[in-house]
């Protein structure tokens, strides 16, 4: 008898569509990853291990997991609509041109537009002992667009801004939603200084990481906001240490975090103004086991304020 020959047509039906323009597209390939992490227990317990795995801060921001399975997913190559998929795929960033997804072994945290659309993807390894030059943290192909939580800026005039968006979903799950990222420590991008500027931020609190590159690029970046007419202080965490690491060690991070702000240091020449940072808590979903609770003196700490 001949060989058995095997169907190259999948079982499983495509997590994104054939006729989605590219836009649609990448939401589509973000949205599929979202459902993967929420079955995914190593991610989910890495989310935890960094204290950012409330389940409020993973559907807020759809967060997600690239677990390789999209591409098992997709019609083989080797059929026209597959072809054109990958392609397609290729194009936006999911794919790389080998066929792998890009952000394979990733926690994948999008950043969308006031519509909801992605507008960039973050990806973090969450496999320790990876080959060796394989990156911990990657982006979409080509320059950084869009603010991640653009919604905090038109809800408050003070913005806590950290170096990386596991730093500010810290803030986040902290209670703290007055927060958004630079895509690293040379990240600021002039779609945050536009946002910032259309939605009438008055205050930055920048909480980069306590290291040399972290001050230097704080004082750097205070000089061009002050310039444009928006106050500037620094958040200190211990040398070394940077806003997750710091709310990892010094529990509970509500108000580890609340101190840091309220003595967060004027970057500005002169008196600073009279009216200094405060640290405003939001109600947080106590009912889920994995945000952190409020602690009485957090509490009076900030209707003190």
């Amino acid at each position: 008898k001949g060989a058995v020959k095997q169907g190259t047509v999948r079982k499983l039906p495509a997590p994104v569509a054939l006729d989605a323009d590219d836009q649609a597209l990448l939401n589509q390939s973000i949205a599929y990853y979202h459902e993967r992490l929420k079955s995914s227990p190593e991610a989910l317990a890495y989310l935890r291990s960094r204290g950012i795995g409330a389940s409020e801060a993973i559907e807020q921001f759809r967060l997600g997991f690239a677990d390789r399975s999209l591409g098992l997913r997709l019609p083989n190559k080797n059929r026209a609509a597959g072809a054109t998929m990958r392609a397609q795929l290729q194009r936006i960033g999911i794919l790389r041109a080998s066929g792998h997804e890009h952000f394979n072994g990733s926690i994948v945290m999008p950043v969308t537009d006031e519509r909801g659309n992605v507008t960039e993807v973050y990806g973090r390894k969450i496999t320790e002992g990876l080959r060796k030059g394989t990156p911990d943290h990657l982006y979409l192909p080509g320059p950084h667009c869009g603010v991640w939580n653009v919604e905090a800026l038109a809800a408050s005039k003070e913005m806590i801004l950290c170096e990386a968006l596991v730093d500010a979903l810290t803030f986040w799950c902290a209670g703290y939603r007055n927060v958004t990222a630079s895509y690293g420590v040379e990240g600021f991008t002039d779609d945050h200084l536009a946002a910032m500027k259309r939605y009438g931020t008055e205050r930055v609190l920048i909480a980069y990481d306590r290291d040399e590159a972290g001050e230097r690029a704080a004082q750097k970046l205070a000089e061009r906001l002050m310039m444009e007419g928006i106050e500037c202080y620094r958040i200190q965490f211990p040398k070394g240490m940077d806003a997750n690491e710091y709310a990892q060690k010094v529990q509970p991070a509500d108000k580890s975090l609340g101190l840091a702000i309220r003595k967060a240091v004027w970057l500005g020449k002169g008196n600073a103004p009279i009216s200094a940072p405060v640290a405003i808590l939001q109600p947080i979903a106590l009912d889920d086991s994995t945000v952190p609770a409020i602690s009485e003196d957090a509490r009076a700490d900030t209707d003190a304020l």
